[in-house]
């Protein structure tokens, strides 16, 4: 325990407005060091807890209070809390005085730049409103650290003795709390949470915030507002926050929204339960457990099967995957997380959930999944909707099979875009992707050295297809695990990024699995190799190019330590020299946006680059028009069976009805049929084609999900015989469907309808069979020759 009055010694580092650059990783570095970036000189430098010059002018609490509120001076050395607290000379003394105070909107609370408050907490009651919030800042000599708070782990447990949490104390962990409050802000302030910054907790039920929000549905009183409203929390510095490195249901960190229920979710109103108009800007964290910042992670008892619901799809979402956030409109919105820094974080550093409208942008990730050995990713955003991770930097992430990826495309997200990031050195590989989610893209990022996974997982089909374009991936394939490491579980494009191989041994090992690329689909890439040889996994793309990038600089000597506000510095390294192949060679999408990484419209000549960079050669083409969608190109042959009915022997009544028959022939791959549990076999699925018909091949899909396997060990094709009145086997199979099964060698059948029998399960399985697609072709017939 550090004694009252001490400070921890101050990190060495600088603040956000002072570390424009930090020693970097290469020598083209040191050049732009000696140039346009070289940061102030070392004298100016302020160490973490003190305002830096620019802030000396403008403490808050050193110009009148323009909201017609009241002032209210804390100082821990000279003042008094018997006494009035409106002037510096009639300052209170502790955070206590301020914890029993219900302040008024307009007020503020300031604290003396140079004070420490050990021991304490602040939770200041009253809300603020529109026009009026209430200010939580700093006043007093502009040359004085800032005003720093440590509560030293002095805060409530949110957990009862049997471990269960305690209604009344989640929310309360913070160095700075606020409960069911709004209209507020928070700036200027040091904090700090913990009891012994020299040791790493790993075990208990720790839990301590920098500055936590909370909204308690249950102790709102009835008829209540239960969305908060405006929240401004900038320029604080928070640093050492611990706790044990394991998984306790509930979220901590530097600066944490979250919103708590003891019961189920479904006993809750709809449309409320929220944050509202939040921005987080110009924050240093160091050293925190588990996150920089999280937001909002809610919990209303809403873990496993029971509380999980099925979408308008037919696709079921176990409770964790928080679909009822969406269903019952509890997302946050508009929501700016911007120009914040984190370093030595000991989980996920800026973890993002349940909101809609939100802009997470320029943020630095230095270290993320320090101290906590799970699954967890640098910047990402889960259970969203409508929103945009751009123009973040994310380095120095572990070497974790299990997600560790600097971004990650997650469950149940609805139009989400991860567009202009700048990942590099980050050991686990690139990307996550887990699916249940609708119109995620990816687009003109680029990523240095993420020499795990580049696309991992993909645990779930989605609903719609997936788009990652203009993409730039250097990576040594030496190192790399894996471009993608599971199964495409449904459609996704890659259009027009370069896959830039550094390695002279050893060529790019595309997949692990079987069949992993079956519903990607790649059009117009580049593959650099280096050492010239291209992996026999590398996927087909008729429009690809294989030809050096000619990157403007030399891949080896990426920039690192730029800073997030000169990432466009940093990525202009890969942009296209005027003689690169790539220039026009890749195809335009409405995908791809409306300008690049580096600020260009998108696109100029006689169609858009490939790469993160579009080149200024050529006739603007400002208003682009897809008029080859990739999208149509699909299927080679014609599918017979595109949009015929199909009767099923059994379906199941689950899902709400959608897991209904006609699924079979719609040719999309995330819809499905599925037989009731008790169906009786032979389960009989009938294609009506409506006339006679011609076909050799038939093809067959099965749903597989996270936790559902392939099903079918035996089935037969059959036939319609309408002369006999019966079904005609023609072919039979005893070793499985699986995906992307198609049986050939029958010659050719023809017949009015198609019947597909499935005759028996797998030894292993228990639940009945459910497929996505049964297709019908017919090989091409070359006509034939003409006489002369």
């Amino acid at each position: 325990m550090k004694p009252v009055g001490t400070a921890p010694p101050e990190p060495a580092r600088r603040r956000p407005v002072a570390r424009a650059l930090r020693a970097g990783l290469t020598a083209l570095l040191a050049t732009l060091v000696a140039g346009s970036l070289a940061p102030a000189a070392a004298s100016a430098a302020q160490a973490p807890g003190r305002p830096s010059p620019a802030t000396e002018r403008a403490l808050p609490g050193n110009t009148p209070n323009r909201t017609g509120g009241t002032d209210y001076y804390i100082d821990a050395t000279n003042g008094r809390d018997e006494a009035a607290g409106t002037s510096r000379k009639t300052a209170w003394r502790t955070l206590a005085k301020a914890s029993a105070t219900t302040f008024r909107p307009g007020d503020r609370i300031l604290l003396k730049a140079g004070e420490e408050w050990h021991d304490e907490q602040l939770w200041p009651k009253g809300s603020g409103r529109a026009g009026k919030p209430i200010t939580i800042s700093a006043y007093g000599d502009p040359r004085a650290r800032r005003p720093y708070i440590a509560a030293n782990g002095k805060v409530p447990n949110p957990f009862k003795a049997d471990g269960t949490k305690n209604p009344e104390t989640v929310g309360l962990t913070g160095a700075i709390v606020l409960r069911n409050q709004q209209y507020f802000e928070i700036d200027h302030v040091e904090l700090s949470n913990d009891d012994d910054f020299a040791t790493n907790i790993t075990t208990g039920t720790y839990v301590r915030d920098g500055i936590a929000v909370s909204i308690n549905a249950d102790l709102l009183p009835p008829g209540a507002d239960s969305v908060m409203d405006h929240f401004r929390i900038t320029d604080v510095y928070v640093h050492d926050l611990d706790g044990p490195s394991t998984w306790q249901k509930i979220h901590y960190g530097g600066v944490n929204f979250q919103v708590f229920g003891a019961k189920s979710y479904k006993e809750y109103g709809t449309g409320g339960h929220h944050f509202k108009d939040v921005k987080i800007e110009d924050n240093t964290f160091e050293n925190v457990e588990l996150h920089a910042v999280q937001f909002a992670f809610n919990w209303f008892a809403a873990d496993g099967q029971d509380a999980g619901e099925y979408d308008e799809a037919g696709k079921f979402h176990e409770g964790w995957e928080q679909l009822w956030v969406r269903t019952r409109d509890l997302y946050s919105r508009d929501v700016s997380i911007s120009h914040n820094y984190a370093e030595s974080i000991g989980q996920g550093a800026f973890q993002f959930a349940n909101s809609k409208n939100m802009t997470a942008e320029y943020n630095e990730v230095n270290g993320f999944l320090q101290r906590y050995d799970a699954v967890s990713c640098g910047l990402y955003l889960w259970a969203g909707a409508d929103s945009v991770m751009q123009f973040n930097e994310v380095y120095g992430g572990p070497d974790n099979e299990y997600d560790g990826t600097p971004w990650d495309l997650e469950y149940t997200n609805f139009n989400v875009t991860y567009q202009f990031n700048y990942s590099h050195d980050n050991a686990a590989g690139w990307m996550a992707y887990m699916g249940n989610s609708s119109n995620s893209v990816a687009r003109y990022n680029l990523s240095v050295n993420d020499n795990g996974v580049l696309v991992k997982n993909m645990l779930s089909t989605n609903y719609t297809p997936t788009y990652f374009t203009n993409n730039t991936f250097v990576y040594d394939g030496a190192d790399l695990d894996y471009v993608h490491d599971e199964t495409f579980l449904s459609r996704v494009y890659f259009l027009n990024n370069i896959f830039y191989n550094t390695s002279e041994s050893a060529a790019t090992p595309w997949y692990r699995r079987t069949g992993a690329l079956r519903q990607a689909v790649f059009s117009n890439n580049a593959f650099y190799e280096a050492g010239g040889t291209h992996s026999t996994q590398e996927p087909a793309d008729q429009a690809g190019v294989r030809a050096d990038p000619k990157f403007a600089g030399d891949p080896a000597k990426y920039v690192t330590g730029a800073g997030v506000d000169r990432i466009r510095t940093a990525a202009a390294h890969f942009k296209l020299r005027k003689d690169s192949p790539l220039i026009d060679a890749g195809r335009y999408n409405p995908h791809l946006g409306t300008e690049d990484f580096l600020g260009t419209h998108i696109y100029y000549g006689d169609a858009p680059d490939i790469g993160m960079a579009e080149s200024r050669i050529g006739r603007k083409v400002r208003n682009p028009v897809d008029e080859h969608p990739i999208e149509d190109e699909q299927g080679g042959r014609p599918n017979l069976a595109l949009g015929k009915p199909v009767t099923a022997s059994s379906t199941h009544p689950g899902a709400n009805g959608t897991l209904v028959a006609a699924n079979l022939t719609d040719g999309d791959p995330a819809t499905r049929w599925a037989a009731a549990d008790d169906a009786a076999y032979p389960i009989t699925l009938d294609v009506d084609f409506g006339a006679d018909t011609t076909f050799d091949e038939v093809y067959l899909d099965e749903y597989t999900d996270s936790g559902t396997n392939p099903r079918v060990r035996t089935f037969d094709l059959q036939r319609w015989d309408a002369g006999s009145g019966a079904w005609v086997t023609f072919a039979s199979g005893s070793d499985g469907v699986g995906h992307d099964r198609s049986v050939t060698g029958f010659g050719d059948v023809t017949t009015a309808k198609l019947r597909v029998a499935l005759t028996g399960l797998l030894p292993s399985e228990v639940y009945s069979p459910t497929l996505t697609e049964i297709a019908v072709h017919r090989a091409a017939r070359r006509a034939p020759a003409q006489g002369r």
